[in-house]
C-alpha cells in the first residue's frame, strides 16, 4: 500500500484508496451510458457503399477502447479523468465522414486526427495553448462545464426535453416530456437528487455512490412490480444473462488515406481539422474544468504534469479511430468521480478496470439507469460553480464577459468546444477594442482566428 501511495501520490493530495475506489465506481456509472449510446449513433448511420457497423462489435470497440485509455490515463496521467467515445465527435463521424467514404476511410481520418493531436503535445504547442488561457477564462470555462453537466443530467433523465418541431415554437426545453413531471423514471431521478444533496450536506463519505447505487435498487424495483412504458438507454433490471462474448471484428479496421482520394485533399485535410478541433478543444476544458474541481492545479491554473495528461488524450484519439469506436476523448461525467473525493489517477484504474470487466459482462453494466446516475451530475455542477465562480475578476470586462460568454454558450450550443471557441474570439477582441492587445498571447490570437476559420467555413462550403 506505501508503494500505491508513493506512485499515485494519494496522501499528498489529500485523498485515500477508499475515496480513490469509490470515485472510480461513481465515474463508471455515471458514463457507462456510453456503452450503450455510442453504438447506436454510429450503427444507425451508412458509408456511401449502403454498408453499417455491427452493433455487438461496436460495444465491443467502444468499451475496449474506454477500458485501455482510462487504465492509461490513470497509470501514465495520473489524474481521475476517464475516456470514452466522444459524444459530438461520433456524430460527425457518423453523419459528416461515414457517408462521403467507406468506414474504414473515415476511422482512418480519426486516427489521422490522433496523430496531429500527439504532434502538437510533443512540440509544446497544446501546453502553450493551455496555458495562453488567462485564469479568469479558466473559471469561466470550469463553470460553463459545471452547467454543461447539469443540463446533460437534466435531459438524460427526462427531467426536461426537447419540445419537437411540430409545436412551432422558439421554446427549445419544456419540464418533463410533456410541460409536467410523470412517470416512475422521473421520480426517481428527483429522489435520487434528493438524496444525493441530502447526504452531501450531512457529509456523509460516499454520498454520490450511496445515491447511485440505492436509486438502482428502488429502479429495479419499480420496474418489477409497474408498467413502465420507457426508462430511456437503460433499463434497470436484472439480466437474463450477464454474460457477453466479446466481438473483436472491428479492431484495426482502417485505412489511413483511403478518405482522401474520395473526397480529394482540401475536403479531407477539413475533416482531420473538424475532428482535430473538436478532440483537441473539447478534452482541453474537461482537463481544466476537472483538474480544477480536484485541486490539483497552482495558484495560476496550472497542473503539473499536464503535458502527460495531453498526450495520453492524443493517443486516445487514435486508439478510437483503431478500434472503429470513434475518437475517444476526457469524458466530463469523470466529474462524478471527483465529487467522490477521487484526486489521482488510482480512480481511474478502477474505472478502466470495470470497463475491461463490462466486456464480459455488458448487461449487467447497462442495468443502472440514467435516472440513477445523473443526480451525480447535478451535484457536481454546483460544487463546480461554487467553487469557481467568486474567482473571477467581474470588474474587468474584458475578462469577466468572454467568461460569461464561456459559460452560457458550453450549455446554450450543447457543447464544450463552441463554449472555448467564442469566449476566445470575444476575449481576443475585447482586449484589442479595449487597447489591451499586447496583453494577450500569440496563441490566443492563432487560436481565435482558428475557431474563426471553423465557424465560417459551412458558410464557404469548404466541407
Amino acid at each position: 500500500m506505501n508503494g500505491l501511495d508513493r506512485y499515485f501520490k494519494i496522501s499528498e493530495r489529500g485523498s485515500t484508496v477508499a475515496r480513490e475506489v469509490r470515485g472510480g465506481f461513481a465515474t463508471f456509472f455515471a458514463m457507462a451510458y456510453i456503452i450503450v449510446l455510442n453504438p447506436i449513433i454510429l450503427g444507425s448511420a451508412k458509408d456511401m457503399y449502403g454498408h453499417q457497423l455491427d452493433s455487438g462489435q461496436l460495444v465491443t470497440a467502444t468499451v475496449l477502447t474506454a477500458a485501455f485509455t482510462t487504465l492509461l490515463m490513470g497509470v501514465i496521467g495520473n489524474v481521475p479523468i476517464a475516456l470514452a467515445a466522444g459524444l459530438g465527435v461520433n456524430t460527425v463521424v457518423a453523419l459528416q465522414l461515414a457517408p462521403r467514404m467507406s468506414w474504414p476511410d473515415a476511422m482512418g481520418m480519426v486516427v489521422l486526427a490522433g496523430f496531429v493531436v500527439m504532434l502538437l503535445v510533443a512540440t509544446g504547442l497544446r501546453e502553450r495553448v493551455m496555458n495562453a488561457v488567462p485564469l479568469g477564462l479558466r473559471k469561466g470555462i470550469a463553470i460553463g462545464i459545471g452547467l454543461f453537466i447539469m443540463l446533460i443530467g437534466l435531459v438524460d433523465s427526462g427531467f426536461v426535453s426537447r419540445i419537437p418541431d411540430a409545436a412551432h415554437t422558439t421554446v427549445p426545453l419544456q419540464l418533463g416530456g410533456n410541460g409536467h413531471l410523470l412517470g416512475w423514471p422521473v421520480l426517481v431521478f428527483v429522489l435520487g437528487v434528493l438524496l444525493t444533496l441530502a447526504l452531501m450536506v450531512r457529509k456523509v463519505p460516499g454520498a454520490i455512490l450511496i445515491s447511485i447505487v440505492a436509486m438502482t435498487v428502488l429502479a429495479m424495483i419499480i420496474n418489477a412490480v409497474a408498467t413502465v412504458p420507457s426508462w430511456g438507454l437503460t433499463t434497470p433490471k436484472w439480466p437474463g444473462n450477464p454474460f457477453d462474448t466479446p466481438d473483436f471484428g472491428l479492431v484495426g479496421q482502417v485505412s489511413l488515406f483511403g478518405g482522401f482520394s474520395k473526397v480529394g485533399v482540401l475536403t479531407g485535410v477539413l475533416f482531420v481539422f473538424t475532428v482535430l478541433l473538436s478532440c483537441f478543444f473539447d478534452a482541453m476544458g474537461t482537463i481544466m474544468g476537472i483538474s480544477d474541481e480536484a485541486g490539483l492545479t497552482d495558484e495560476k491554473g496550472y497542473m503539473p504534469g499536464m503535458n502527460r495528461v495531453l498526450f495520453v488524450d492524443g493517443i486516445a484519439v487514435a486508439a478510437g479511430g483503431a478500434s472503429s469506436s470513434s475518437a475517444t476523448t476526457c469524458f466530463v461525467e469523470s466529474t462524478a468521480g471527483v465529487g467522490e473525493g477521487a484526486r489521482t489517477g488510482l480512480a481511474n484504474v478502477v474505472t478502466g478496470g470495470l470497463f475491461t470487466i463490462a466486456l464480459f459482462l455488458t448487461p449487467l453494466a447497462t442495468m443502472v439507469p440514467s435516472q440513477a446516475a445523473t443526480p451525480a451530475l447535478l451535484a457536481v455542477g454546483f460544487l463546480i460553480l461554487s467553487g469557481s465562480i467568486r474567482e473571477i475578476d467581474w470588474a474587468d470586462w474584458t475578462i469577466a464577459i468572454p467568461a460569461f460568454v464561456t459559460m452560457l454558450m458550453m450549455p446554450f450550443t450543447y457543447s464544450i468546444t463552441n463554449g472555448i471557441g467564442m469566449g476566445f474570439i470575444s476575449f481576443t477582441v475585447l482586449r484589442l477594442v479595449a487597447g489591451r492587445g499586447r496583453e494577450v498571447p500569440v496563441a490566443m490570437y492563432v487560436v481565435s482566428a482558428v475557431f474563426a476559420f471553423y465557424y465560417v467555413m459551412p458558410a464557404l462550403n469548404l466541407t
